[in-house]
């Protein structure tokens, strides 16, 4: 048996001792500071692609993503700095320029932890992709997506092992898209849900929830995925 090697720094003055490989997140949980995340999942691979847990470490150049920094002898992290809370105010602020995040309630809770302007780029252009209804399962509303990558995740190595799904386009073209854009009935999706199940945006909702909120009675819903199931009969949307 090897011994495990125990690092010792301080976050936000506080010192804290844990086993080396540790993350600056998981460091901070232990003595009850608390980091803001995004695209971070305790199920999902960190990927560091929001930058909302950027921590700032005494010597270090740049912010430092805590969900993939691991902690080093004799570090100093600040996790509240003036710095690291007018990075994590700008970028939600550019995340409100872009996105319809009307039902991200931890987003909103962040925005108003940090005082966040919603409205700082008035000359944005916002994403408005359509909606994609085209499976019995479950709806894509890509206008509401962050591109978090917790789907892209778990439809891969960190669950389920499909690859049904990726990022498509690049800068601000990018979007979450199945491989040459197919219908996610003809990709490799077996609709377990989990893409759902990780999504903090609302981008992704199953289908009975959806038709729910915009009027449907649950008999009509019933009888609309019964006929999707059979032959995907259209439907117009409903005017409510």
């Amino acid at each position: 048996m090897t011994n495990q090697t125990t690092v010792h720094l301080t976050i936000d003055n506080l010192p804290v001792h844990v086993p080396a490989g540790t993350t600056i997140l998981k460091a901070a949980q232990q003595v009850g500071i608390e980091i803001p995340t995004i695209c971070y999942h305790d199920y999902c691979t960190a990927n560091a692609l929001c930058r909302i847990c950027v921590v700032e470490v005494k010597g270090a150049r740049l912010l430092v993503p805590a969900c993939t920094a691991t902690v080093q002898e004799n570090m100093q992290v600040n996790t509240r700095s003036e710095r690291v809370e007018r990075a994590r105010r700008t970028i939600l602020e550019m995340l409100y320029a872009t996105v319809d995040l009307s039902e991200a309630p931890e987003i909103e809770a962040m925005a108003t932890a940090y005082g966040v302007d919603r409205q700082r780029f008035p000359l944005a252009e916002p994403r408005h992709p359509p909606l994609i209804d085209d499976n019995p399962m479950y709806i894509r509303d890509y206008a509401k997506c962050v591109l978090c990558w917790r789907c892209v995740q778990v439809c891969a190595e960190d669950a389920q092992y499909t690859y049904a799904i990726n990022f498509k386009g690049r800068g601000y073209e990018t979007q979450i898209s199945t491989f040459y854009e197919v219908p996610m009935p003809e990709s490799t999706c077996v609709f377990c849900g989990q893409c759902v199940g990780v999504c903090p945006t609302g981008a992704l909702k199953f289908k009975r929830q959806h038709l729910l909120e915009v009027g449907y009675s649950l008999d009509e819903i019933l009888q609309m995925t019964r006929s999707e199931r059979s032959g995907r009969r259209r439907r117009e949307p409903r005017n409510v």
